[in-house]
């Protein structure tokens, strides 16, 4: 096989092709997700799922009864990925009563709803564990279309929904036969009992956790509404690291506080969500430069300014969110800092898709730029970082290769090279000349295969038309 070295930095593998379920996207700009300039009139082979060859256009050999996508003016970019769902949305009494039994559609759904607009990979970090393999399997066999799906399951040590972390008042109008069935789907005896227990006894219940066969792990550093308060010991931080580790899994933290994330990252973990949250305290200098040298990944949720100053005008309306106009300023500006300081960010935006219902019902100022709309909100990940200072290079590393580097995907996904899985975005304009040109999708692969956006969803449960 000869390898011929392009000026752009890309290889094109002169392999022999079979025009057999062969598709070459020709002529385009390529932005391949690994941080080098974009390479233009290069042609993409794609076969079984993979990607062949990657190189420039005069150089590429096109099967005659091949696909041919022309691209000519237009830009290519790795299939975005979001590090951080909830393909299951809402914790309301209402909600989980109507949509109980129907859990595996709504994930479907807001899978499909992701692909449709460019997520082709999305890792879920806290939902039913039971309905979300069905569904990752699912998708995965090809038996229905959706974002590839990677699932976690319960954070470790939180509740279920019904529970004090999300929502303690459930108690008051729900039978107790329906709050411990909710919460026992998200839980699996992943919840607050396991941080009475001693690091031995935690061990084993955790590597009975890991057998379920989730993706990752994540647990709880701090609370979720009781965000100040710390869970885990640091000996017990270990032992569910070491037992995450221990089955080849990626082990990440809900963190919520400047101490929790200090912990965190002395525990040894891969990943952090929300990292910039750090509560009513800016991270200190000495802790941003830990997370530096421990080379921990950092997932960020930011706001846009509209959602932030919207934010802080309805923060009295919510019961939850005293004090959260100021927590969210901190956490603003602790994503400032990280950018400043070149630390390696990851897209995450918690999102999912909300109950129509629950977000009519909404202050009107709380509906813009909605941060957690499952389809649009790492759109407005981009616009957000964009107004930090985030130059547009790394805010696509930062939803590609960023994320398959941080969860150990990054030999299957994450950059547009042979061998690859042929997940990519055709763009009509640059997106590297507005990094809002990622909205501008022409077409969408997975696997290889183009995507028919509009179709999806092909159920519609919670979305509208």
């Amino acid at each position: 096989m000869k390898t011929l070295l392009l000026a752009a930095g890309l290889f094109t593998l002169a392999a022999p092709l079979s025009a057999q379920d062969t598709t070459v996207v020709t002529g385009a700009t390529i932005i391949d997700g690994t941080g080098r300039e974009p390479a233009r009139d290069v042609s993409i082979v794609i076969a079984g799922g993979n990607i062949v060859s990657v190189g420039s256009s005069a150089s590429i050999r096109i099967p005659k009864k091949a696909r041919v996508i022309p691209a000519q003016g237009k830009y290519v970019i790795p299939g975005l990925m979001d590090a951080n769902v909830h393909l299951v949305y809402g914790v309301s009494v209402e909600f989980l009563a109507r949509y109980e039994g129907r859990f595996e559609e709504l994930i479907a759904e807001a899978a499909q709803v992701g692909l449709a607009n460019g997520l082709t990979t999305v890792f879920d970090s806290w939902g039913p564990l039971t309905p979300l393999l069905a569904v990752r399997d699912r998708i995965a066999k090809g038996e229905i279309p959706g974002s590839r799906l990677y699932v976690a399951g319960n954070i470790i040590g939180l509740t279920g929904p019904f529970g004090r972390d999300f929502n303690a008042d459930a108690e008051k109008s729900v039978s107790k036969g329906f709050r411990n069935r909710i919460d026992e789907m998200w839980e699996e005896g992943t919840g607050p009992e396991l941080m009475w227990m001693t690091p031995d006894s935690l061990r084993l219940a955790i590597r009975r956790y890991t057998a379920r066969g989730m993706d990752f792990l994540k647990y709880a550093v701090s609370g979720h509404t009781q965000m100040e308060m710390l869970m885990f010991s640091p000996e017990q931080q270990r032992v569910i690291v070491e037992e995450g580790h221990r089955a080849g899994i990626v082990v990440q933290t809900h963190t919520t506080s400047v101490e929790s994330l200090r912990q965190a990252i002395e525990a040894g973990v891969d990943l952090m969500q929300h990292c910039s949250i750090s509560g009513r305290v800016p991270i200190p200098d000495a802790t941003l430069a830990l997370l530096q040298s421990r080379k921990v990944w950092c997932a960020v949720q930011p706001v846009t300014k509209v959602r932030l100053d919207a934010t802080v005008a309805a923060a009295t309306s919510f019961p939850r969110r005293v004090f959260y106009d100021e927590l969210i300023k901190v956490e603003e500006a602790n994503e400032r800092r990280m950018v400043a300081a070149g630390i390696p960010v990851l897209l995450a935006t918690d999102a999912g898709i909300m109950n129509p219902d629950e977000h009519d019902a909404l202050p009107e100022a709380m509906k813009k730029d909605e941060n957690t709309d499952h389809g649009q909100a790492h759109f407005l990940w981009f616009k957000a970082m964009a107004e930090k200072g985030m130059k547009p290079m790394d805010a696509i590393l930062a939803a590609t290769s960023n994320i398959a580097k941080a969860y150990h995907k990054d030999r299957e996904i994450g950059t547009l090279e042979p061998g690859k899985r042929a997940d990519l975005v055709i763009l009509d304009a640059d997106p590297l000349a507005d990094i809002m040109n990622v909205m501008k999708i022409s077409v969408v692969m997975k696997d290889g295969a183009v995507v028919d956006r509009a179709v999806l969803p092909l159920k519609r449960v919670l979305t509208r038309k």
